[in-house]
């Protein structure tokens, strides 16, 4: 089935679902998704995702698509969509796109923003969508850290098993681009810190992974140095935790080419 290919922006809180991708052991993303699309369409319709976030991850700009014969509208189904779908998925835009696009496959690159708080007693509405880390933390101090992660990189140190097929040969393995990379507060609340990642692609945690290593740092743990020696080790086991999936939130997915001028804050 072809039909009309129909391009989503949505955002969701990803607290109560197993991920992006549809599984069999809990609510996903896209199986919310495509369970209300059969009943409005009486299709099997399969909604393509531009990523696969994790249990626990927000998105504020996933970008997905889909084909369905249908006569209705792109603005009819966001309008039914929205509708049906619990609350904490929303469809933003719904427009009818070219039949070659396809939201993973077109994409030239992703921004990820990851969320924290260092103080020391945290807001309980914070508590699902920012980090709460115990310990003090210096973002001064990780700043050679994000200049160092900017451009072309193997982030194997960063990347989690089952990332990708490693009896594959040929392709990019563990090397990708990152055009930004930074760390701001926010001037209006004290200890309230964010990072903002814009690469080419991502390994499976590797924002997660970096930032539990940045952490590191920023308490005075590690050095930059270390963390220079991390990412050149190309060896998961000397990098830090994995930083916890409610911080995280997918912010963008670009579809032009990436330039040195990627968002920033």
């Amino acid at each position: 089935m072809k039909g009309k290919n129909i391009r989503l922006l949505l955002a969701y809180d990803g607290t109560g679902y197993c991920g992006w991708q549809r599984q069999k052991n809990g609510p996903t993303i896209q199986g919310e998704i495509e369970n209300r699309l059969a009943v409005i369409t009486h299709e099997k319709i399969v909604v393509n995702g531009a990523g696969r976030t994790d249990a626990g991850v927000h998105a504020l700009g996933m970008v997905a698509n889909f084909f369905s014969g249908s006569a209705m509208t792109a603005r009819a189904f966001q309008n039914a969509l929205n509708s049906m779908l619990p609350a904490d998925i929303r469809i933003l835009k719904a427009e009818e796109s070219f039949p070659e696009f396809h939201a993973r496959y077109s994409s030239t690159g992703k921004t990820y923003r990851y969320d924290f708080f260092a103080g020391s007693i945290q807001s309980p509405d914070e508590r699902l969508y920012r980090t709460h880390i115990h310990h003090p933390f210096e973002l001064r101090k990780v700043i050679p850290c994000l200049e160092l992660l900017t451009g072309s990189h193997d982030f194997t140190s960063f990347e989690a098993a089952g990332s990708r097929d490693l009896s594959k040969t040929g392709g990019r393995g563990a090397v990708r681009t990152l055009l930004n990379a930074e760390g701001f507060t926010d001037p209006t609340r004290p200890q309230h810190y964010s990072f903002s990642f814009t690469g080419d692609g991502f390994l499976r945690h590797m924002v997660r992974n970096i930032v539990g290593t940045l952490f590191l740092v920023g308490s005075g743990r590690i050095d930059d140095n270390d963390f220079a020696a991390i990412l050149a080790g190309r060896n998961r086991r000397l990098a830090g935790p994995t930083a916890p999936a409610c911080g995280l939130f997918l912010e963008q997915v670009h579809f032009e080419p990436l330039t040195g001028n990627a968002p920033t804050h």
